[in-house]
């Protein structure tokens, strides 16, 4: 490991392999900072397949779609360093811990691909005592996958995210009775397939707009109680329910690993993550972000393809082609829309990109549509808008003249 690269990635999940690879080809001496003893992130403990049917056009599972960029890394011989903890970024510079030992790596640019991480019951404030028995589902994930441990033998699950959904599925495999899923949401925010292949299939209840309102045990889970929430997301009164079981699962969303540029690089009010352009360059010059750390993806495909947007802007950037442009304007957003990524756009610019977000609530055969100004610049039907599913929409640069709104109708 050098002391000086063109770019450094923080991350060596799908999104900061694929900007490492981008940047490498675009002719950049690149660095892979990574925490874990291998590459490949969260991936390498999801052994289900459905991955990469949209990036490499075959089903894989996690850890096959992890090798293939791995594997990818290695034959480009892009120089990565593992066990290796970044714990302080500026705009050039990187400080890490390997080994016990302290130093700087300097950059000319830096892609921020460091992922998330689950929400925990504190975060959550979730009643009752603290008996073991209660995992995160990503936890119960990896104890299965790694070390072949069950979490009990009758399961409930708090939140209908995917993790949570594949895990259903996964313990009922194991032999654990998994006996209700709440949602204190109207709409899951799974994916529609995690849906039918992980609850519908198994015949496993899910109740929305309802959550675990005490947890009971002392020493371990003997039950939880639960009841069903008002649009306030408040429990009702005379709803509440008792269930017996011995281990309670949390698929109650993730939180991006952001702190080491905390308080350096806007962040949007809206969804609590960087602000970025089309470029997934943040406010801070030289600094772009990708990946789970920037919003939660649905799938390892979108959050690689992000990789490669910000992997190529990152090179262009080094090497520079690009330099930060004063001249942007905002995409806003109606009520029906939670976030857009990007927020931001550079004007006079050339080409295609793209606008992702997500959607409040479910929706049928509804019309995108991106305005300029009173001038709708792109528009796409879709017969069916999930919440749980990462919608885009692609828009030309040239049209772009004045700030954006994106609409459903």
């Amino acid at each position: 490991m050098k002391k000086t690269y063109d770019v450094v990635v923080i991350g060596g999940g799908p999104s900061g392999m694929a900007a490492a690879l981008k940047a490498h080809q675009n002719g950049c001496e690149t660095l892979i900072i990574e925490k874990d003893e291998k590459l490949g992130g969260i991936l390498n403990q999801c052994i289900h397949n459905g991955f990469g049917l949209k990036y490499f056009n075959k089903e894989l599972t996690g850890p096959e779609y992890a090798y293939h960029l791995a594997l990818e890394v290695e034959k480009q011989n892009i120089d990565v360093s593992l066990n290796t903890f970044a714990y302080s970024a500026s705009q050039n510079k990187v400080g890490i811990l390997k080994e016990g030992q302290h130093s700087i790596v300097n950059a000319k640019a830096i892609v921020l691909s460091s992922g998330s991480r689950e929400r925990t019951a504190g975060q959550i404030n979730l009643a009752g005592s603290r008996p073991s028995g209660i995992y995160t589902a990503g936890t119960v994930q990896k104890m299965i996958s790694f070390y072949n441990q069950k979490p009990g033998k009758k399961a409930v699950i708090l939140g209908s995210g995917d993790i949570g959904l594949i895990m259903a599925r996964r313990l009922t495999y194991e032999g654990v009775a998994v006996l209700k899923v709440f949602e204190i949401m109207k709409n899951t925010a799974g994916l529609k397939r995690n849906i039918v292949q992980c609850l519908d299939d198994f015949n496993i209840p899910l109740l929305t707009c309802h959550t675990i309102t005490r947890v009971i045990g002392t020493d371990r889970v003997e039950g939880v109680f639960y009841a069903q929430v008002d649009e306030n997301l408040q429990p009702l009164p005379n709803t509440e329910k008792f269930i017996e079981c011995d281990c309670v699962i949390l698929s109650v969303g993730l939180i991006p690993e952001m702190e080491i540029f905390d308080g350096q690089v806007e962040v949007s009010p809206k969804n609590k993550s960087f602000v970025v352009d089309e470029n997934r360059e943040s406010s801070l010059s030289g600094v772009f972000v990708s990946g789970n750390v920037l919003h939660i993806h649905d799938l390892a495909d979108n959050a690689t393809i992000e990789g490669e947007i910000a992997g190529i802007s990152a090179s262009k950037y080094a090497k520079g082609e690009i330099t930060k442009l004063n001249k942007k304007i905002d995409i806003k957003f109606s009520d029906k829309i939670s976030y857009t990524i990007p927020q931001k756009v550079n004007l006079n610019q050339n080409g295609n990109f793209k606008i992702y977000f997500r959607n409040k609530n479910q929706l049928l055969r509804k019309t995108i549509v991106v305005n300029c100004g009173e001038k709708t610049i792109a528009k796409k039907f879709s017969v069916a808008l999930n919440s749980g599913e990462l919608q885009e929409i692609d828009v030309k640069l040239d049209d772009v003249v004045n700030d954006l709104f994106v609409d459903i109708l």
